[in-house]
């Protein structure tokens, strides 16, 4: 029989032989996540291809060249059904991909009402499995649309700071992302009014591009930003049309629309903005495409809109 010595120094061996990968993979996200100064990162959301589901997503953006990806909760939900979560991990280490940011779409987790003490729950669950998928971001849109009142909004600072512990337990940043159609935060003035107000070291402003130009932000609106501040973004451009008939299926690649995709590009690098611009489309062709064909049409348009910003 062999030394114990000698067995241990062989099971210590296998096991570092074993962990190697996923030792790379958690290195590589460490550092991956912004880029280089004056520069940003292109990256796909699940939901733009959401009906391909989790792996053929990330199999397909990889085929493609995309190297940076935003999960969704439902999506990653689905494949946890009959997988694990480190075999998502490994998923993303083998296909080469990072993720910059994830998805979890909950009613009443900025500002006080009826889901909210399930929601709590749900955002707890939900910043567990991202941050154990090497991420450092995790956001939620406002979605409210019932009516309230300046009580509502006098209590959201201290929801969104609630939401925050919970987001810092796991060492991740949450960001809230305002959307055009809710009665909450619509706006990023508001968003950014709210963030401040709570006051919380890991809550910060995110933008989408959609729900900034569709909405009733201003272009001046960015200038509010501090450097450094902003977060996150996703990166669309808009249908010409009458602001009434805007709806999901307006969000067009970046550069197919009227949208001054260039011009907020470039305002954002001056706000020393470095993070990701994630993809995030709705559209029955891309939603149910092959996601290898829809990120090769997306890819090539958004690095030319980005090469014209200055950012890539």
């Amino acid at each position: 029989m062999a030394p114990i010595g000698a067995i241990v120094s062989t099971m210590i061996s296998r096991r570092s032989l074993l962990l190697a990968p996923v030792a790379a993979f958690w290195a590589r996200l460490v550092g991956a996540q912004s880029a280089a100064p004056g520069k940003m990162l292109l990256a796909m959301h699940q939901n733009t291809t959401r009906a391909a589901g989790f792996r053929g997503s990330m199999e397909g953006w990889s085929r493609a060249g995309i190297r940076y990806v935003e999960l969704g909760a439902p999506q990653l939900s689905a494949f946890l059904e009959s997988n694990t979560l480190p075999a998502a991990r490994r998923l993303l280490s083998d296909l080469n991909l990072i993720p910059v940011s994830a998805a979890v779409v909950l009613q009443d987790i900025w500002l006080p009402g009826p889901a909210r003490a399930e929601s709590l729950e749900a955002w707890r669950r939900g910043c567990e499995q991202m941050a154990n998928l090497g991420l450092q971001k995790v956001y939620s849109p406002s979605v409210t649309n019932r009516r309230l009142t300046p009580d509502d909004f006098a209590a959201t600072p201290q929801s969104i700071y609630e939401a925050g512990e919970i987001a810092a337990e796991f060492d991740l940043t949450a960001m809230i992302e305002f959307t055009r159609t809710s009665t909450h935060l619509a706006t990023l003035t508001s968003s950014l009014e709210m963030i401040r107000a709570a006051g919380h070291s890991n809550v910060r402003p995110m933008i989408d591009f959609f729900h900034f130009w569709s909405g009733l932000s201003k272009f001046e609106d960015l200038d509010l930003l501090e450097p450094g501040e902003l977060a996150h973004a996703h990166f669309q451009d808009l249908r010409e049309g009458p602001r009434e008939l805007i709806n999901n299926d307006s969000r067009l690649i970046p550069g197919d629309g009227i949208a001054p995709v260039v011009r907020i590009l470039r305002k954002l690098a001056e706000k020393q903005y470095t993070g990701a611009l994630s993809v995030e489309l709705f559209r029955s062709e891309f939603v149910q495409g092959d996601p290898y064909a829809v990120a090769s049409e997306i890819r090539p348009k958004c690095e030319s809109v980005m090469r014209e910003a200055g950012v890539l």
